[in-house]
This record gives structure tokens, sequence and C-alpha cells, in this order.
């Protein structure tokens, strides 16, 4: 079940980054048509997305924070490996259970943390300061989804190192060094 959950944040983080996309694209067919206008002497239509850069910035934001669980399981995230390798197997599993269960932890505080923002942000009614107001707790409540998800990514790779198993992620990293 949590890997269809990593993966389905991992679909709405690309279909985010999709559509950033689709609006720079559209933005920039505005303004070549605009230009075409004016070399032909007629009246640019004026074709804008209002407030893009803030569309893009909270997209931008919901694709990063949707996509770190699923990053984590596909082993994609940065580690540095050279103190774990240099240890037996079991010390190097441990500190694997300590590292996974420090970075839950500070996952956790964020997931926290931002749950905190977005709730003040609805109690009281924030919005962005663009063209288009965008209630801020939409893409804070988002971001906060991306890291409880990210924290429970953590806690299931805890979790299976210490129960012995194999973390997806070390698997994927495997499978990596297989391929090479």
């Amino acid at each position: 079940m949590l890997d269809r959950l990593y993966a389905a944040a991992l679909w709405l983080a690309a279909i985010t980054f999709a559509l950033i996309a689709v609006l720079v694209l559209l933005q920039v067919l505005g303004r070549l048509t605009d230009r075409a206008a004016r070399l032909m002497d007629l009246p640019p239509p004026g074709l804008t997305i209002p407030s893009l850069a803030e569309f893009g910035a909270f997209l931008f934001t919901g694709a990063v924070f949707l996509g770190l669980a699923g990053t984590l399981q596909a082993g994609s995230h940065v580690r540095v490996k050279l103190l774990i390798q240099s240890l037996p197997d079991t010390l190097a599993r441990w500190m694997g259970v300590l590292v996974c269960a420090l970075a839950a932890g500070l996952a956790a505080f964020a997931t926290w943390s931002s749950a905190l923002q977005a709730l003040d942000s609805l109690k009281f009614g924030s919005v962005s300061y663009g063209v288009i107001p965008i209630p801020l707790a939409i893409p804070q409540g988002i971001m906060t989804a991306g890291l409880a998800l990210f924290c429970i990514a953590l806690i299931d790779a805890m979790v299976t190192l210490a129960r012995g198993g194999l973390p997806a992620y070390q698997a994927a990293e495997a499978t990596t060094q297989e391929a090479e």
C-alpha cells in the first residue's frame, strides 16, 4: 500500500512539473502572438497568464515535496556511504537505522511546522500578493502532505532495516550498481 502511495505522489509531482511546462509554453505563445500582431501593425491581444511566477513557484514547491518519498524509495536521494561501507554489516545496518530515525525526526518536525503554518494561513485567510490571490493554505497543505509522506517513507525504511530487511532505496541502489 505504501509503495502505491509513494508512486502516486511521484505521478502527481510529474504532472505538476508538466503543468508548469504547459503554463510557461502558453505564456511564451502569448508573447509571440503579441509580437506577431505588432509586426503586422495590429493591436496586440495581450495574451498573458496573470501570476504565472506565483503559480510556477507553488507548483514547483508541490512537485518537489510530493516527490520526496518516491525519490527516496528509488534510491535517488544523495547519500554519503563512505562511512557505512567501511563498517561491518551489523553495525552498518544499525547506523542506517539511526540515520533514518534522525531524518524521520527532522521530517516530522518539518511536517509539524508546515502543518501549523498551513493551519494559520487557513485560519487567517492568507493569500498570495499576486494579481490572482491564491490561498496560501493550498500550497502549504500540499507541502505538508509531501513532508508527511517523506516522514512515513523514512520510518518505513528504518523499520525495514531494524527487522533485517533491505529498504527500497538500498535495493534500488544495488540494481543501479549492477547495471553499471
